[in-house]
């Protein structure tokens, strides 16, 4: 899958998932933009692959914010002149019952985890159009397919995510852009470390291989989307997930 001369910007790609997809791209040739909303996450995120010898560089954004996503698909113009990857994995959680859910609460997660994947392909799709070539990776979430107790505002977007892409992936099919999802299902983060002995392995009991997965899992499936290898490929959903889920 090699990337070399690839242009890849990753959204929340200063740690956990996002980082292993930086990473990985990286990893395989990719030029890769660290964006995120921790501007110093992300210049650690950058600086640990430049040490590594890779090519990265840090961009500070706030996905749910239009005029910040402009500026930096401005400053990528500016600085690459192109863009071929994009990843939208920037996503946050404010979980409760929905009886119990603020309506702040589900603004800021449909704001960011819905209207940030589309404030930033708005923003990229220009470019890509222009050179007739562009690879989209959206992050979604098993949690969108099947729903999960106390999570009504993520679930609403990862599902929305799904709709989002298939619709996007029909109307520049004929550009050379391909729009994919890719759907994780529970992977060992710092989030998922934090939950009590006894909820993991709950968790592990309904996984039919019996573990978490790794953010190395997603970054691998993403790098498939990624590259020229899915290039008649667009419009589908990959579930990452260890047999938790298994729906067409």
């Amino acid at each position: 899958m090699e990337m070399k001369g690839k242009i890849a910007l990753v959204t929340g790609g200063a740690q956990g998932i996002g980082k292993a997809i930086c990473e990985t791209l990286a990893a395989f040739g990719g030029t890769v933009i660290v964006s995120d909303l921790n501007l110093s996450g992300a210049e650690k995120t950058a600086s640990e692959l430049s040490d590594k010898g890779y090519t990265a560089s840090a961009a500070e954004v706030n996905v749910a914010d239009a005029d910040s996503v402009k500026r930096m698909a401005a400053d990528i113009r500016s600085q690459y002149g192109k863009l071929d990857i994009l990843v939208n994995n920037a996503g946050i959680t404010r979980d409760t019952l929905l009886m119990r859910m603020k309506d702040a609460d589900w603004d800021a997660v449909l704001s960011v985890n819905l209207k940030g994947v589309f404030q930033c392909m708005k923003a990229v799709l220009p470019m890509m159009s222009k050179q007739r070539y562009g690879r989209i990776i959206n992050i979604s979430s098993i949690v969108g397919v099947i729903g999960n107790a106390g999570q009504a505002n993520y679930a609403a977007s990862k599902a929305a995510v799904i709709g989002l892409t298939k619709t996007v992936a029909r109307e520049y099919a004929a550009r050379g852009i391909t729009v994919n999802v890719v759907a994780p299902g529970f992977i060992e983060t710092a989030m998922t470390a934090d939950l009590p002995e006894a909820i993991q392995a709950d968790l592990k009991k309904q996984i039919p291989q019996g573990k978490l997965g790794q953010p190395s899992d997603i970054a691998d499936a993403v790098c498939f989307f990624a590259s020229d290898q899915a290039a008649y490929v667009t419009g589908q959903v990959l579930h990452v997930n260890g047999g938790m889920y298994m729906g067409g």
